[in-house]
C-alpha cells in the first residue's frame, strides 16, 4: 500500500491585487506555525493577498556572520517583494526575518515583526529610522527582545509577561493560547488600521 501524499501547504491567499503581504518566517519558525498561520488569516479578513515566504536555511547558516546572515536574508526578502511588482504593502515577520527591517525602512513599507532581534543593533538602528507604521511584539521573557530598544523606537510596541521566544509560556499550553489571542488581536487591530493603500496616510 502505498503511502499517502503529503499535504500541500498554500503559499498565497488571493486578495486586492494591488496589497500584496509578504508574511516571512524565522530560523524554523515556518508560516505553518501558529503566530504566522493566524496572521495570514488576519491579513485574508483584511482582504489583503497574502504571500507566504519559505526559505531553506543554508546548512553553514550558524557559521555565517551578522553582516553575511542579514545579506542573506534581505536577498530573500528583497526578491519575494520584487516579484510583486509594486504590490507588496506591508511585512509580517518572525524573528529572523526582522533582519530584514532595514529593506522595510529604506521601501518605506509597513511592517509587523514578532519577536525581532532587537538585541541586533542593525534592526535596532532600521527600526528607528522607519517611517511607515510599524508594529513591534516580543515577550518579557525572550532574551532576543529589549523592551526599551522597542519603546525607543516610536512604534506601537505590544510586551507579553513571561512569553519566551515563541510567544508561549513553558509548560502552560492554555496560557499560551491566552497569549496567541492578545498578539493576534492587536495585530487585527493594526492591520485594520492601516490605510487603504496600505502605508502611511496621505
Amino acid at each position: 500500500m502505498s503511502a499517502s501524499p503529503a499535504p500541500s501547504l498554500p503559499t498565497r491567499i488571493d486578495g486586492d491585487p494591488d496589497r500584496v503581504a509578504l508574511v516571512v518566517p524565522g530560523v524554523g519558525y515556518s508560516p505553518a506555525r501558529p503566530l504566522l498561520h493566524f496572521a495570514s488569516s488576519v491579513l485574508a479578513r483584511h482582504g489583503w493577498t497574502v504571500q507566504e515566504l519559505w526559505w531553506r536555511i543554508p546548512e553553514a547558516f550558524a557559521e555565517f556572520t551578522t553582516e553575511q546572515r542579514i545579506a542573506w536574508v534581505e536577498r530573500q526578502v528583497g526578491a519575494a517583494v520584487d516579484a510583486e511588482g509594486g504590490a507588496c504593502r506591508l511585512l509580517v515577520g518572525k524573528s529572523l526575518g526582522s533582519l530584514a527591517a532595514g529593506l522595510a525602512a529604506d521601501r518605506a513599507l509597513p511592517a509587523a515583526w514578532l519577536t525581532p532581534v532587537l538585541t541586533l543593533d542593525h534592526v535596532a538602528r532600521a527600526l528607528g529610522r522607519a517611517t511607515a507604521p510599524t508594529l513591534l511584539i516580543g515577550g518579557s521573557a525572550d532574551r532576543l527582545w529589549d523592551r526599551s530598544v522597542a519603546d525607543a523606537t516610536g512604534h506601537q510596541v505590544l510586551e507579553l509577561p513571561a512569553a519566551d521566544h515563541g510567544l508561549e509560556l513553558p509548560d502552560d499550553p492554555t496560557g499560551s493560547i491566552d497569549l496567541l489571542r492578545t498578539a493576534v488581536a492587536r495585530l487585527d487591530t493594526f492591520i485594520g488600521g492601516l490605510p487603504p493603500g496600505g502605508g502611511t496616510a496621505a
